[in-house]
C-alpha cells in the first residue's frame, strides 16, 4: 500500500462549488474523510453525487474551492491518482482486449496490486478474465472494475453506485470485499442510493441534497437526530396517556384500537416509559429508523 501520513484527511473538500451555466450542480461543499474509514455518501439521482466526485478526483474543474486527496491537490491528477482506486458509475472498457488484459492495464495504474487477491476475487465474483470486454454485461464490465479497484493496494478506493449491475450473491461478496479493504486500514468513499447497502457497510454517512451537503454524521449520530417509532399493548384502556400527546419530545400520538398506543419519539424515552409504567402494558416495542427513513426525512417524506 502506498505510503500516506496518518496526519491528513484521505479526501478533503473546501467550499467546493460547480456550476454548469445557469446550473449549480454543487454549492460550497466542505467535508473531510479521514483514513480507514468507509464514508457513505447518500443523494437520489441528480443530486450531484458524481460530479462531487469528479471534483473531488480532479476530473472536473471547480467553479470555486478545492479538492485534495491525502494533501495532494485534486487538480495534481498524476499525484493523486497514483493514492487512488476509482470505480465510476458507468464503467467502459476497452473493447477488444479480455478482462484480464484490462486487469492487468489498470493495475499498472495505480501503487500496486496482489496478485493472488485478485485471483481469488475473480473466482467470487465468477467472472470469466479471458472473454472480450466488447462481449461483457454491464454487471460483467463492473465486476471488471471491482476486481481491480478491491485487489490494489491504494490507501483510497472511490467507488460511484459500484453495484448497480451486481445480482444479490454478487452485492454480498462486495459488501465482504468493503470489510476486507477496511480491515487493511484502506478508506472507502462509497456513493449509493442503495440506503441498505450504506447502511450495512459504511460507518460513517454524507447526505447530498441538490448539490448542497445536509448532514455528515455517524449511523447512531443520524438515528438519534430522527426518532423512535414506540407501539405499546395495553390489558385495558387508558385514557390518561392521553396527555402524553403534551410533551415536546412526542409526535403523531394515535390510537389505532383502544387498547393500543402507537407515538413518534424524539430524545430520550423516560417521560413516555414513566407515563407507561402506571398503566398495565402487555407488551411495548421501540423501533429506531432505518437508514431509508433517516433519508427520506430530510427530503419531506415519510415512507408509509
Amino acid at each position: 500500500m502506498a505510503t500516506t501520513s496518518s496526519s491528513v484527511h484521505a479526501l478533503r473538500a473546501h467550499e467546493l462549488s460547480k456550476r454548469f451555466g445557469a446550473t449549480e450542480a454543487v454549492a460550497d461543499l466542505s467535508l473531510d474523510v479521514a483514513p480507514g474509514a468507509v464514508f457513505g455518501f447518500l443523494g437520489p439521482n441528480g443530486a450531484g453525487k458524481s460530479t462531487t466526485i469528479r471534483l473531488l478526483l480532479g476530473l472536473l474543474r471547480p467553479t470555486a474551492g478545492t479538492a485534495e486527496v491525502f494533501g495532494v491537490p485534486a487538480a495534481d491528477v498524476k499525484r493523486a491518482h497514483r493514492l487512488l482506486a476509482y470505480v465510476p458509475a458507468d464503467v467502459a472498457l476497452w473493447p477488444s482486449l479480455t478482462g484480464r488484459e484490462c486487469l492487468d492495464l489498470l493495475a499498472g495504474v495505480g501503487p500496486g496490486t496482489d496478485l493472488g487477491y485478485r485471483k481469488e476475487l475473480l473466482e467470487r465474483f465468477a467472472l470469466d478474465p479471458d472473454r472480450r470486454a466488447r462481449t461483457y454485461s454491464t454487471g460483467n464490465r463492473q465486476k471488471v472494475a471491482l476486481v481491480a479497484a478491491f485487489a490494489t493496494r491504494a490507501p483510497l478506493l472511490v467507488l460511484d453506485e459500484p453495484t448497480s449491475g451486481l445480482d444479490p450473491l454478487m452485492e454480498r461478496e462486495f459488501r465482504a470485499c468493503i470489510a476486507e479493504a477496511a480491515a487493511r486500514g484502506q478508506t472507502v468513499f462509497l456513493s449509493s442510493h442503495l440506503l441498505a447497502e450504506v447502511q450495512a457497510v459504511c460507518s460513517r454517512v454524507g447526505i447530498l441534497r441538490s448539490g448542497r451537503l445536509v448532514e455528515v454524521a455517524g449511523l447512531e449520530e443520524l438515528r438519534r437526530l430522527r426518532r423512535m417509532e414506540l407501539v405499546a399493548d395495553l390489558a385495558a384502556p387508558a385514557p390518561g396517556l392521553q396527555r402524553l400527546a403534551a410533551l415536546p419530545e412526542v409526535t403523531g400520538l394515535r390510537w389505532p384500537t383502544p387498547v393500543r398506543l402507537e407515538l413518534s419519539l424524539s430524545g430520550p424515552p423516560g417521560a413516555v416509559l414513566r407515563a407507561l409504567a402506571d398503566a398495565d402494558v402487555t407488551r411495548l416495542e421501540v423501533r429506531e429508523p432505518s437508514l431509508e427513513e433517516i433519508f427520506l426525512d430530510y427530503y419531506g417524506e415519510v415512507p408509509a
